[in-house]
């Protein structure tokens, strides 16, 4: 099962979410993100948060719209996105994508992209998807990737090191490389044809596509 999250980041810079609906099983909106969800004429199967990003007519027609509706205090522990992502987990998915969680606060987006282990610890694959990027992270082992001739592909280690990175198939290719905390050799690659293979023996590796135009 695949459930996608839409967070209340800048609309500016959200993924169109009508080319995943039929990817998607279950869509998670996490305060201003079902109004996003709305707008895009997909389901809310769970409206959640403390809605403190939206008008109170909004929030009418979010709840009326939604087959589950959830709403917390604004002062909790919790982030709206992370009650989302407890709810998701419910659902025991095996892939969890979140949709607008960038292009808004730092602070949010670096702890956003902490979950990702968050879900990697727990075997769920995760992605943060927006209109340019798609950023995942990886334990070791050997992974296909796929990519267009207009997408650049970056390698940024989670740890302090990432060992024994290998690419096959890019422009630049690597062998048994360390990379370091605070490296940027492994910026700006791209795949020599569609296909590549990237592989590393320890470390927890982010991986994020990046291309100029926007992603469908």
């Amino acid at each position: 099962m695949k459930v996608g999250i839409v967070a209340g980041g800048p609309e500016k810079a959200l993924a169109s979410l009508t080319s995943y609906g039929e990817e998607i099983d279950v869509w998670i909106g996490a305060d201003l993100g079902a109004s996003y969800l709305l707008k895009s004429q997909l389901p809310i199967d769970i409206a959640i948060g403390d809605f403190d990003s939206i008008s109170r007519a909004e929030k009418e027609h979010i709840k009326q719209a939604s087959a589950s509706f959830r709403q917390y205090p604004i002062e909790k522990n919790e982030t709206d996105l992370e009650l989302a992502l407890e709810a998701a987990l419910l659902k025991q998915p095996t892939s969890i994508y979140l949709f607008g969680v960038t292009a808004g606060r730092l602070d949010h987006e670096l702890a956003n992209i902490q979950m990702l282990y968050y879900l990697l610890e727990r075997d769920i694959e995760g992605k943060i998807i927006d209109n340019k990027n798609i950023l995942s992270v990886y334990k070791p082992g050997t992974y296909q990737i796929h990519a267009t001739s207009k997408e650049l592909i970056s390698f940024i280690p989670l740890t302090l090191t990432v060992e024994g990175l290998t690419l096959k198939g890019f422009y630049y290719p690597l062998e048994d490389y360390t990379v370091k905390w605070g490296s940027t050799r492994c910026i700006s690659n791209q795949l020599i044809n569609s296909k590549g293979t990237f592989l590393f023996t320890e470390g927890i590796l982010i991986m994020i596509k990046t291309t100029e135009e926007e992603l469908s």
